[in-house]
């Protein structure tokens, strides 16, 4: 029903920024709104941001708060996550989703994934 789409992904080194997208296509009337998680190799699947399509009240890990700053627009279907300051630990890929709940989007049982997009940083 809905399809999303990451991209912005690369190498950076430490320090760097990098902008992430995520567009949203299909029947995306039914969501409340988008979020990010972040997997690493070895390590739990990890929330970063969410964001609402009505009012943007956004909420962010302790790990990125501070560093990274989630964002929407509603015409073009597509959230967008701002890295700024980025640290080697931030490595991981970088997965957007979306569902009709927000509680649902925020603790990572959202009914709809993207394929992922690679955020690498170098020291």
């Amino acid at each position: 029903q809905v399809q999303l789409v990451e991209s912005g992904g690369g190498l950076v080194q430490a320090g760097g920024s990098l902008r992430l997208s995520c567009a949203a296509s299909g029947r995306t009337a039914s969501s409340s709104g988008m979020g990010w998680f972040r997997q690493a190799p070895g390590k739990e699947r990890e929330f970063v941001a969410v964001i609402s399509w009505s009012g943007g009240s956004t909420n962010y890990g302790d790990s990125v708060k501070g560093r990274f700053t989630i964002s929407r627009d509603s015409a073009k279907n597509t959230v967008y996550l701002q890295m700024n300051s980025l640290k080697p630990e931030d490595t991981a890929v970088y997965y957007c989703n979306a569902d009709s709940l927000m509680s649902r989007i925020v603790l990572g049982y959202a009914d709809y994934w993207g394929q992922g997009t690679q955020v690498t940083v170098s020291s």
